[in-house]
């Protein structure tokens, strides 16, 4: 089998609403960059990269890293030589994390369908069948939030992540006061500065956090400050996670041998795709760092890889955060709803992604 014909087109879709971050707000739409892989045996094959220029890269970025650099590699290769094909796009062009993720998805989708199996079994099989669901907390509307959280409490969702950092600490201690008065016993309640915090006062504010005890931290200073990491790893009781400040399997053997967080954020993005965000749940899972499958701002496209690769890596334990296709983007690209039900991602069985793409939407959402 060889791949015959690649198009990329980018994509932006409208979201429901601001949402802010310690590095950022998003709001009004979202880029993402669709890829297409024919082969000559009819098989087609989709990925996606989904970037945020504050936090990996620009949709703009992406789509030429596609375009031109690893369009030589894919046309006329074979698309089950996905470690060959990765090793050569990481020399033709670097960073770009998104595009080889979108890359090696599209690969991977190719491949279940032409074995007839779905891709966490290429990963190794599923391990889990449903990935509990964690929605994050944004809106700088709080009370539109709360709205939402009591609707989703509703519909089974019980991990909560508040998006802290960007409007002052006695904000940030209402909002978590708040919330933590209004979610049920069983809901879990995170939190997340996106960078927000500045390294000499963090641990004090921290253990003000502490008191509505959070399930975890999630970077609080920027991602270069890993000494300081470090230091309010050591100094709270709360477990502390990296994000930022772990892209690839190198930055994650240094944070787990240094023990500068006890969590890490895995996600396809910032790794390059499934294979090295595996490798990144691993180094921490020999570490004893829990992980949590964390997302960009993706589609169900890209929200399925990850669902896939959660089912099939023990060490992802701590839930997802593929809410976007259900509650936040306002339309999605895929035919079929993504599948979350009782507060839980539902992982398809069907060969592939085990997903099919509306092309009509593709089309409306096209820039």
């Amino acid at each position: 089998m060889r791949i015959t014909d690649m198009r990329v087109q980018v994509v932006r879709l409208p979201v429901r609403a601001v949402h802010s971050h310690g590095i950022g707000d998003m709001g009004g739409s979202t880029a993402s960059v669709i890829l297409r892989l024919d082969t000559d045996a009819g098989i087609t094959g989709w990925g996606e990269a989904a970037p945020w220029v504050v936090f990996t890269g620009s949709a703009e970025a992406n789509a030429a890293a596609l375009d031109v650099y690893l369009r030589p590699l894919l046309l006329g290769a074979d698309p089950f030589r996905i470690e060959a094909l990765l090793a050569r796009a990481e020399r033709a062009v670097v960073h770009c994390t998104e595009a080889k993720a979108a890359m090696e998805m599209a690969l991977f989708d190719i491949v279940g369908k032409a074995l007839g199996a779905p891709v966490c079994t290429l990963l190794g099989g599923c391990f889990r069948d449903e990935i509990p669901l964690s929605f994050s907390v944004a809106d700088p509307d709080f009370s539109s939030d709360l709205d939402l959280v009591a609707e989703l409490c509703r519909q089974g969702v019980r991990l909560f992540k508040v998006k802290t950092g960007f409007a002052g600490h006695p904000a940030d201690l209402h909002r978590l006061t708040t919330l933590r008065a209004q979610l049920p016993d069983d809901a879990e309640l995170r939190v997340d500065y996106n960078q927000g915090m500045e390294a000499h006062d963090a641990i004090r504010r921290l253990r003000d956090v502490e008191t509505v005890r959070p399930t975890f931290i999630e970077q609080p200073v920027p991602r270069h400050q890993l000494a300081a990491l470090a230091a309010i790893t050591a100094a709270l009781d709360t477990p502390i996670m990296a994000d930022e400040s772990v892209f690839s399997p190198a930055e994650a053997l240094h944070v787990a041998a240094n023990r500068i967080a006890d969590l890490i954020s895995v996600k396809i993005m910032k790794s390059g795709g499934m294979l090295r965000a595996r490798e990144v749940a691993a180094i921490a899972g020999a570490a004893g760092l829990a992980c949590y499958g964390g997302s960009m701002f993706e589609t169900g496209i890209a929200s399925t890889a990850g669902a896939h690769l959660i089912a099939a890596t023990p060490n992802i334990s701590l839930g997802c955060e593929f809410y976007q296709p259900s509650y936040y983007l306002t339309d999605d690209l895929l035919a079929a709803p993504f599948p979350v039900r009782d507060g839980k991602v539902q992982v398809p069985t069907g060969p592939g992604l085990g997903i099919e793409v509306d092309e009509d939407k593709l089309a409306r959402y096209a820039v």
